[in-house]
C-alpha cells in the first residue's frame, strides 16, 4: 500500500510558527524550517518502518507556498526535505513531492492520504484521513499484517 503524508498542518505545525504568513508573503523559508512536529514522530517512525518492512511505501505529497515564485518554492522544497531528514531520519521515503500550491494531489498518488485539508481528502477519495487519524489507521495496518 502507498501511504502519503501532507506536511503543513498534518505532521508539521507551520501555522503555529509566529508570523508564518508574513514570512511566506516575503518569501522567507523560516516557518517551514522552524515548524514543530504535530505528532509524536518517534512513534510515527516506528509504525512507518514496520509498514515499509512489509512492502508498503511511505511518501510525502505537499504543496509549495501559495503565490510563491519558482525560486522560492524550490527553496521551500529543500527546507521541507531537510525537515523530514531531521525529524524522520529513520524513515525511508519512496517519494517526496512538493507540488505547486493548489495542484490536485490525487493526480500524483494513490493509496492512503493523511491531510488536514478537507478538500484534498474529498478529492482523494475513500482512503483519505485527517491528521488526528494517523495513529489509528497505521496501527490497524500493522496489526493486520
Amino acid at each position: 500500500m502507498n501511504i502519503y503524508f501532507d506536511m503543513d498542518g498534518t505532521i508539521a505545525d507551520l501555522y503555529g510558527v509566529e508570523n508564518w504568513l508574513e514570512d511566506l508573503l516575503h518569501e522567507n523559508v523560516r516557518p517551514y524550517r522552524e515548524a514543530k512536529p504535530l505528532v509524536n514522530l518517534s512513534k510515527l517512525a516506528r509504525l512507518l518502518n514496520k509498514l515499509t518492512e512489509n512492502g508498503n511505501t511511505v511518501n510525502v505529497i505537499s504543496w509549495g507556498s501559495r503565490g510563491g515564485s519558482d525560486e522560492y518554492n524550490k527553496a521551500v522544497e529543500k527546507v521541507k526535505i531537510a525537515w523530514l531528514e531531521k525529524h524522520l531520519k529513520s524513515v525511508k521515503f519512496n517519494s517526496i513531492l512538493v507540488l505547486p500550491y493548489g495542484t490536485p494531489k490525487e493526480l500524483y498518488g494513490n493509496g492512503i492520504l493523511f491531510d488536514d485539508e478537507e478538500h484534498n481528502r474529498t478529492a482523494w477519495g475513500k482512503d483519505a484521513y485527517t491528521e488526528q487519524e494517523i495513529f489509528t489507521v497505521l496501527k490497524k495496518m500493522v496489526t493486520e499484517m
